[in-house]
Order: structure tokens, then sequence, then C-alpha cells
């Protein structure tokens, strides 16, 4: 499988995965004239998609072996708005991974002129879709996560990743 020669031939510095890019379409523009939150997500999960298909454990292994990844956690965070027409890229790391588990954080950049856009950080689980309950990988695609994520670990974190959600107080109450 290509993933797997692709990670076991790595004796450079590991880089972030660069699998997916995408056009903002006119339908994803919101009364704000800017990319709808909605579709920020849906960007982010062909992204996750092009991550899981790079591993072999995407969309033709989910109907050929009745198990898939299901998101379980998303967090994401908006940097900069896109508009209609602009085309996106996706830079992939994988954080970590265990026997039934990913955690995968994506960034999001304007293709023409390089800002950060937006970032997104995913938990999924691997499922038996006629059970509908979490199992563990085949041996061989957890170790393909497991090898990635080494090679991954030791790029810096993004600032975003493992962020919580809430309101911090005012500086002086």
């Amino acid at each position: 499988m290509a993933a797997s020669l692709i990670l076991e031939g790595m004796n450079h510095s590991p880089t972030p995965l660069r699998l997916h890019r995408e056009t903002v379409r006119p339908e994803w523009i919101d009364y704000n004239g800017h990319m709808n939150v909605a579709y920020y997500l849906l960007a982010f999960d062909h992204a996750t998609d092009a991550v899981l298909d790079h591993f072999g454990i995407g969309k033709a292994y989910a109907e050929g072996e009745g198990r898939s990844m299901f998101a379980v956690e998303a967090h994401l965070t908006y940097a900069r708005e896109v508009t209609e027409g602009d085309g996106l890229t996706f830079a992939s790391l994988v954080l970590g991974a265990d026997a039934k588990r990913l955690h995968l954080f994506h960034e999001m950049r304007h293709e023409e002129d390089g800002f950060l856009a937006a970032t997104a950080e995913f938990v999924l689980v691997h499922v038996d879709l006629a059970e509908r309950r979490s199992v563990p990988l085949a041996p061989e695609a957890a170790e393909r996560l497991v090898h990635a994520a080494a090679e991954h670990a030791v790029l810096p974190v993004p600032p975003q990743a493992g962020r919580s959600v809430g309101l911090r107080a005012p500086k002086g109450a």
C-alpha cells in the first residue's frame, strides 16, 4: 500500500500531510459575505477523508471491510475569513493514534495569499458498522497511524491544538 511505503521510507524531516485542496463554492457564502461556519466543517471533513484514504481507512475501506472512522469530537478555530472562489489548502498532522482512536489536526490556508484561515482538531474512533461500536483497527493500519504520530510528534504542536471553549474573566475582575 502506498501509505506504508511512504511512511517506511521516511528518512527526512517530517512534514505535515498535504493531501487536500478545496475552492470556496458560491453556495457556501452566507449573508455576511464570507464562508459560513457549516462549510468550514465540511471542508475540514473533506481533508479528514483525504487523510483516512491516505492511510487506507477511508471510503473504500468502509465499503469493503464494514468498518470506519467516526468523529467523536471536533474543535474549529477561525483566524481570517475566506470568500467565494478562494482556493484553500490543507496541512494535516497526526497528533496521536492508538488501537482504536485517531487525533487529527488540520490547518486551512488561503491558497494564493498563504494566510491561516482556520484550524480544526478531530478525535475519531474506529467502529464496526454492523455492530455500531468501537473495535480495534487492523494491526497494520494502527501501526501506520502510530508511526505517523511519532513522525509528527517532533514538529511544533499548533497553538490551537488542545484548546478549550469558554469565556475568560476580564483582566482586573
